[in-house]
């Protein structure tokens, strides 16, 4: 229905799914306080649902009595915080699978609160009390080399001092591709990861 009338259309809603992987929440909580923050305020996606309730009630009332416009301004919140969420979360869940199988089983952990913040980190794997960083990245539309190499050389300092401090790289794991498909974009990397691991191991 909000797809009839464009309510959740990018114009409306913002760009969802950028800004998802841009925050890179660790729970529906954090992407709920980030996209009401900085992508639309919970009053406007209230607004959105009054409009829905509106149109629902004089367009295709006939179609479905019993509709209440708390029923549209609930639907709307749904849409942009726990459907973008969901779909995260899979996209996280996937590519994870994939680096699993990768390294024997070792478990890919969710890095702390503070290893996100300081040293960009989301992910690590354990290697004989010293940590390899990963930072998984979807791809959008328009990256290039040139783009990721700003990115990663910006996040240099934060990872040569994770580095320093839990012993192992920090990689980047990028990945595209459609819902449950998601594909690794860069495998060249899981070589890379293994190496460090072997060197983290030999080092013990």
């Amino acid at each position: 229905m909000a797809n009839r009338f464009q309510l959740n259309f990018k114009r409306n809603v913002g760009p969802t799914s950028a800004s998802i992987r841009n925050c890179q929440p660790k729970n529906i909580q954090a992407w709920r306080t980030y996209y009401y923050k900085n992508v639309k305020s919970e009053g406007e996606i209230e607004r959105l649902g009054k409009i829905l309730y509106e149109r629902i009630t004089t367009k295709i009332k006939a179609e479905l009595n019993g509709v209440t416009q708390k029923d549209c301004i609930e639907w709307m919140k749904d849409l942009v915080i726990n459907r973008v969420y969901e779909g995260y979360e899979r996209e996280i869940q996937v590519i994870k699978g994939v680096l699993q199988e990768q390294f024997s089983g070792r478990e890919m952990k969710a890095a702390p609160d503070d290893w996100d913040r300081h040293y960009a980190v989301d992910y690590y794997l354990e290697v004989s009390g010293k940590y390899v960083g990963i930072q998984i990245k979807p791809l959008e539309i328009g990256f290039t080399q040139q783009v990721f190499a700003r990115y990663i050389e910006m996040q240099r300092e934060s990872h040569d001092q994770f580095t320093s401090k839990c012993g192992g790289k920090v990689f980047y794991i990028f990945s595209a591709g459609k819902k449950d498909s998601k594909e690794i974009q860069n495998p060249e990397v899981i070589d890379e990861i293994k190496r460090e691991i072997d060197r983290l191991s030999s080092d013990h």
